[in-house]
């Protein structure tokens, strides 16, 4: 039910696209603005994890109940994505303080900047997720991609009840299933085809997959800024899943409701809906996200029609909660 590429410019910086596809159009969407000096738990009750969040960051929140994808100040990307396939260990078998699953990307987003150090403190996981129902009946079954400002990247999963981590710079596309490595076979298959023969063409994850891996190894390394954020969003609108091609049987395969580009070098977080008609971003230098200062809201289904920067319309609002 969603994609994720990180585009390599002409000028050596990074863009990570992400689209996000799911059957519940209702599901409450809100950009988030959180400063560093945050304190933070795991949402999971008395024996929840805590931190302070080291850096600031703006983020989308899915159902007002987690963090689904975002953008740090120090560069570092990360992408929610639906993975049905997960198995979480026990929490109780574990001993460790709890996190539910709408927590663990914003954990990532508050306390690195890299993605060599997120891998290298997840060698023993400091927590153990708990993965709640949703509000559509599902089981929140998530992994992660992380990329940093320097072009690495990481895949996170759960696969029975253990951590598997696929980290470096080559790992560039990431849909939903199956498993990392068996997107990985099935991707290695079609490149010995030739994607310029023959490409999957259905709305599965798989052949999303190899689309998306074909679309990026043929597009230009643009060095003009404005022709490589058009490059990424082309590539995402071209996986986009239309409006009311859901699957009800089949929750990897849904309608895209919003897009996602992440200007790792300028700081720069851009928004596509799918319903409303509109894009717009922020700079997060024209965020106040120094310790202290007020966790603001930008609520993108809202009266007023955004474009263009829009720090200023954030709001101040109380956290949400996660679920």
């Amino acid at each position: 039910m969603c994609s994720r590429i990180k585009y390599q410019t002409g000028t050596g910086t990074y863009i990570i696209g992400r689209s996000m596809d799911w059957s519940d159009a209702t599901a409450k969407t809100r950009l988030w603005a959180f400063p560093k000096g945050m304190n933070r738990d795991g949402g999971a009750g008395s024996n929840s994890f805590s931190w302070v969040s080291k850096y600031g960051s703006v983020c989308t929140s899915f159902y007002d109940g987690g963090t689904a994808d975002g953008m740090n100040e120090a560069g570092l990307v990360g992408n929610m994505l639906y993975l049905v396939e997960s198995v979480y260990p026990e929490p109780d078998s574990t001993g460790k303080p709890r996190m539910s699953v709408g927590a663990w990307l914003q954990y990532f987003l508050d306390e690195f900047s890299t993605v060599a150090n997120a891998v290298a403190a997840l060698q023993d996981p400091p927590f153990a997720l708990v993965a709640p129902i949703l509000p559509n009946g599902r089981v929140a079954a998530v992994h992660l991609a992380l990329a940093d400002a320097e072009g690495d990247s990481a895949i996170l999963e759960y696969l029975d009840g253990k951590l598997v981590i696929h980290s470096g710079p080559q790992y560039c596309v990431l849909t939903n299933s199956p498993s990392y490595e068996q997107q990985l076979a099935l991707n290695a298959y079609w490149d010995l085809i030739g994607g310029s023969h023959m490409l999957p063409g259905t709305i599965s994850a798989p052949d999303r997959f190899v689309r998306l891996s074909y679309n990026l190894k043929s597009s230009p390394k643009y060095a003009d800024r404005r022709l490589a954020v058009a490059s990424v969003f082309s590539q995402m609108r071209s996986i986009s899943v239309p409006l009311g091609m859901d699957d009800p049987e089949h929750p990897n395969i849904a309608s895209t409701l919003w897009r996602t580009v992440s200007d790792q070098d300028a700081k720069r977080y851009y928004f596509e809906s799918a319903i409303q008609p509109y894009i717009f971003w922020t700079d997060l230098d024209q965020l106040d996200l120094t310790p202290g200062a007020p966790v603001k809201s930008l609520d993108i289904n809202g009266a007023k029609d955004l474009a263009g920067e829009v720090s200023n319309e954030f709001e101040p609002a109380e956290p949400f909660k996660w679920l």
